[in-house]
């Protein structure tokens, strides 16, 4: 495995945790009425690679299953994301 893939790969582990992380304690916030995460930040952190976490976190516990934009705007980041780096190694393939 090249150094940049062990990187990404680290990269995906961790911002996946965070997404695991603050959804969750979105969730938590929710329940006990204090300060919730913004909704643009929580499509951010889905956006730079946590998009797989986050979903699979929200349909676990429940947390925001009714608002169209994260039932289905993070399985699509997930895909356009998953599509991008299919992309990027077949053209790298190409041009090496």
């Amino acid at each position: 495995m090249s150094f940049l893939v062990y990187i990404f790969v680290i990269y995906l582990v961790i911002i996946n945790m965070l997404a695991f992380i603050v959804t969750r304690y979105d969730k938590i916030a929710s329940k006990a009425g204090a300060r919730r995460v913004n909704e643009n930040a929580l499509i951010l952190i889905g956006l730079i690679g946590g998009s797989p976490a986050m979903y699979i976190t929200m349909k676990l516990i429940h947390h925001k299953t009714r608002n169209s934009l994260f039932m289905v705007g993070l399985p699509l980041i997930f895909v356009v994301e998953g599509l991008l780096v299919v992309f990027l190694s077949y053209s790298s393939h190409l041009f090496s």
